[in-house]
């Protein structure tokens, strides 16, 4: 197979490939129906050549000549409908009118008057001219033209991004339409070129190679056709290959064509493989081969789709496990001006305190910026509302349409902030919040796809930030309950531990003195005096921030200690105390606290306990896990009624209790409370378990040694 043969048959796989990509990417949409029929017309013209290029027979080159033909003549209609629907031109009715007259060619292509017959030009055969072609030549030169001067006019007018789509489309018809003309002229009968004695050589093949390139590009950087493209790290060195290898293949094909008789079919094909192997092996060996010891030159070429957007794609999956809105925020800003390095970018959020929009993040850090005075009935917020658009195009460089008066007002609204866009945080229909993003530090445009990203990126925000938000209200809503508890329980206990003793007092002051009163009152108001003080000593225990004394001392000494005080009540209810305890448990923790929690869950477990039934104290040392310490395990076991599964999720709530209030022996909802307090002062963990009419257990797991101890400080042993 000859060079100029391989040629054709490239352009005719690379146009064809491309056009069916583009129409996958969404069959419904126009512009992507007419370029494909526009493909489709160019993979026509380059496979009759192809043909024409291998066939000896004129009769056979004839059949070949009307399918290249045939894509010759919709390439200039298709072309022009493209142009305009790329450069926002309004059609009218004279383009249906042009549609009819080139399909009246093909008509005369069919009846032979479009072409005659055929004629060998030494490597391959060329059309003769008929009175169609004729005409169509005048359609020709009108099309075309109209298409390079509308597309050179509109692409001044466009906004940054939109002008570099039509650059490159420009670019590339130019590039198809020149060498495309130079493969009429032989139709001409001009057999070489003008003022010269260099016989014309079929070209236009190579200009479909070089129009793939150049369209690919687009669509893969500036997003030609609306396309959104994302490549694997894969993908992206297949192109990098793709890309070398048609670049040599186009620049092998211009040397084959000016020294033919030095140029073999063997030189030619065997140049070409030795490029691509070499290619390959270089990109394997020595990756940053191909971007001179950065990735610059590989970011221009493929428009940093790749390793830049894995970014923020692994940013946007990270998203979901961050529980704090601060930590969350302070990734966003590395992510911000060290990948995307945006120059300045401000976040507004909802404030739930004040009910108003205030700057909550800047960079560079701005303490006296203002909010623009935003509130929900906003222009900005209003716009959201009724365009449900993404995002607002601040800076106008990037507007490529005109828009209504109420995003104009947006924009006057946001322009102290000189962003180039805003994209909102919305909980439902409610807004809570804006990103507004400025200008790169580099000087690069924001690509359609930096844009869907950002986009994805500020939905996942809104997400997360929406949760964060809603949990810090319930745990507000939890601490206002609380207190209500906390302050309905003890406004209740205090009042009937009080009662006795005003009485008391009302009846002393009024001169009942007798010695009946003394003896049913003062007993009873002095005991709730008691009670009261032994209340308030339980309340600031759990209220205050304290610190253990932690000494080094025998933890299973401790626990028969505690076992030891609580031997009267054991007796008094005729329960059993079975204890099995390791030996010689050296631990450092703080005995007063310790034996208090102890004796409260023992306390616990023997109001719980039927008479005449066991409680199993158990002490033991768990397995190692740590080189530096060990850990230790207390467990008290009773066989009382146990605990209903809705009151055990609620047991270490203060002041949740299913006893009698405002008795000393009962407590007042604080013991098991307390008890976590202590443990988590000791660095351990409390845990309970229980089912109903099988008893409950209590598990303590506490550490030998404490690696950073807390300064002692006074505490309160009540």
């Amino acid at each position: 197979m000859r060079y100029y043969e391989l040629t054709a048959l490239i352009a005719v796989i690379c146009n064809l490939g491309l056009t069916l990509f583009i129409l996958s990417r969404e069959p419904r949409s126009t512009i992507n129906r007419v370029y494909f029929l526009w493909g489709f017309a160019v993979s026509l013209w380059n496979f009759g050549n192809y043909n024409l290029f291998r066939t000896h027979d004129p009769a056979t080159a004839l059949t070949w000549a009307h399918v290249l033909q045939a894509g010759v003549i919709l390439l200039p209609i298709t072309n022009l409908h493209l142009t305009l629907l790329i450069a926002q031109v309004r059609i009218g009715l004279w383009l249906p009118v042009l549609y009819l007259l080139h399909l009246g060619l093909l008509v005369s292509l069919l009846a032979g008057n479009f072409i005659v017959g055929v004629r060998d030009f030494g490597f391959t055969y060329y059309s003769v001219a008929g009175p169609g072609f004729w005409c169509f030549l005048v359609l020709y030169g009108v099309s075309t033209s109209a298409t390079m001067v509308m597309l050179y006019h509109r692409q001044l007018t466009l906004p940054p991004l939109h002008r570099k789509r039509v650059r490159s489309l420009l670019l590339a018809y130019t590039i198809l339409l020149a060498f495309g003309t130079n493969d009429l002229l032989p139709i001409l009968d001009c057999d070489y070129y003008p003022f010269s004695h260099v016989k014309i050589f079929p070209i236009g093949n190579i200009a479909a190679v070089f129009y793939v390139i150049i369209v690919g590009y687009s669509v893969l950087q500036h997003q030609l056709l609306g396309l959104h493209v994302t490549l694997s790290k894969t993908a992206a060195h297949i192109v990098r290959l793709l890309f070398l290898f048609l670049t040599g293949f186009v620049l092998l094909a211009l040397l084959a064509t000016l020294f033919r008789e030095q140029f073999t079919p063997l030189a030619f094909f065997g140049s070409l493989g030795v490029l691509l192997l070499s290619a390959a092996l270089a990109s394997f060996f020595f990756p940053r081969l191909f971007g001179r010891g950065d990735d610059d030159f590989e970011r221009r070429i493929l428009g940093d789709r790749f390793e830049y957007h894995d970014k923020i794609k692994g940013f946007i999956k990270s998203v979901q496990w961050y529980t704090d809105t601060n930590l969350l925020l302070n990734d966003l800003h590395e992510l911000l001006v060290k990948t995307v390095q945006v120059q300045r970018y401000f976040i507004i959020l909802l404030d739930e305190k004040a009910r108003v929009f205030s700057l909550f993040r800047s960079h560079p850090e701005s303490p006296g910026a203002a909010s623009a005075d935003l509130g929900y009935d906003s222009p900005i917020f209003a716009w959201f509302h009724e365009s449900k658009a993404d995002y607002l195009i601040v800076n106008a460089l990037y507007a490529s349409a005109a828009s209504s008066s109420l995003e104009d007002k947006a924009r006057q609204q946001l322009r102290p902030f000189a962003a180039d866009f805003c994209l909102p945080f919305f909980s439902g229909e409610d807004p809570f919040g804006l990103l507004l993003i400025g200008e790169k530090t580099n000087g690069e445009l924001y690509t359609p796809h930096d844009l869907r990203l950002l986009t994805d990126l500020v939905k996942s925000l809104s997400l997360i930030i929406n949760q964060i938000r809603l949990k810090d209200q319930i745990l507000l809503a939890q601490e206002m309950d609380l207190l209500g508890r906390m302050s309905r329980g003890m406004a209740h206990d205090l009042n009937n531990l009080l009662t006795p003793v005003w009485t008391y007092l009302q009846l002393a002051s009024a001169g009942v003195n007798n010695r009946e009163v003394k003896e049913e009152l003062l007993p009873v108001a002095s005991r709730n005096l008691e009670v009261m003080r032994s209340y308030v000593n339980e309340a600031l225990f759990f209220s205050n921030t304290l610190a253990p004394k932690l000494h080094l001392s025998r933890l299973d000494q401790a626990v028969q200690q505690a076992v030891e005080l609580m031997q009267p009540t054991l007796k008094r209810k005729t329960i059993t105390a079975n204890l099995h305890l390791v030996a010689d448990a050296q631990a450092e923790f703080d005995e007063v606290l310790i034996q208090r929690l102890i004796t409260n869950v023992l306390s616990n477990a023997i109001d719980a306990s039927p008479p005449g039934s066991h409680i199993h104290v158990e002490l033991l040392r768990l397995a190692r896990t740590e080189t530096s310490r060990d850990w230790l395990r207390l467990q008290i076991t009773d066989q009382g009624e146990g605990i209903s599964p809705e009151n055990l999720k609620r047991v270490f709530m203060p002041y949740f209790t299913t006893k009698d209030r405002g008795d000393l022996k009962r407590g007042f909802g604080l013991g098991l409370a307390i008890c976590r307090k202590i443990v988590h002062l000791h660095g351990g963990t409390l845990n309970i378990s229980s089912e109903e009419r099988r008893g409950t257990s209590v598990r303590v797991d506490l550490p030998s040694r404490h690696f950073k101890p807390v300064p002692a400080t006074p505490v309160l042993h009540a």
